[in-house]
């Protein structure tokens, strides 16, 4: 019966209603943040309606920050997002796990309490300022990830990030510098100024030349 609907000349005016609902319904950004850690509204922080802040009053947002769909923030034990940190779709931060404990109390996990479950990991995570997290990345308790550290979409991060640190895999490994890439635009006029870390930004310069001038000093 409802196919035969569907299949009538009703069924345009279903298939509208249908768009209309999913659009109505789907995932959009939200701007503005008020963070309850600092009490501060950021105003150019955006996050979208689809993702989940789980105990927010434990979640410190900086400003400029982007949170896109799907995504989870955990935080139960503390997490720190840096300003201009950019974290993308189906992301999750943790920053519990009860994948030790929940065998050793076997039915009685549920009935014992939180802060007595032995094997039970708890540990904040702390992102720094300008990092990137990839699409599907996952953070795992107790990391901390450096100011403009790149995340590669789909990793998974147990261990700690330096800052311009590049890391992906599964588990994530430390594979290179985001100087590397961004370097290509510091002579550019417009750009120059604008870096967010100058003194990282010197410091590769710095680094390269010396560099350099050992190479130099051996081909001599």
């Amino acid at each position: 019966m409802l196919r035969e609907i569907y299949l009538s000349p009703a069924g345009r005016i279903i298939s509208l209603i249908m768009r209309v609902v999913a659009y109505l319904k789907q995932p959009f950004m939200v701007y503005g943040y008020r963070d309850r850690v600092s009490g501060k509204f950021r105003k150019f922080t955006r996050i979208s309606s689809s993702a989940v802040l789980g105990d927010s009053h434990n979640i410190s947002i900086d400003d400029n920050v982007w949170i896109w769909h799907h995504s989870i923030v955990d935080g139960s034990n503390g997490v720190s997002i840096g300003e201009g940190c950019q974290i993308g779709a189906w992301v999750g931060i943790f920053t519990h796990g009860s994948q030790v404990s929940v065998r050793l109390y076997g039915n009685k996990y549920i009935n014992t309490n939180k802060e007595d479950r032995k094997g039970y990991t708890r540990a904040g995570v702390k992102i720094g300022q300008y990092a990137f997290i990839g699409a599907g990345a996952t953070i795992m308790p107790g990391v901390s990830i450096g100011n403009g550290a790149l995340i590669a979409a789909g990793a998974i991060v147990s261990c700690d990030v330096p800052d311009f640190g590049i890391a992906r895999g599964s588990p994530a490994k430390v594979v290179g510098d985001v100087r590397k890439l961004d370097e290509k635009y510091w002579n550019d006029s417009d750009l120059q100024d604008l870096y967010f870390d100058q003194a990282g930004r010197t410091a590769w310069i710095e680094k390269k030349s010396r560099t350099l001038a050992d190479d130099n000093g051996r081909g001599n």
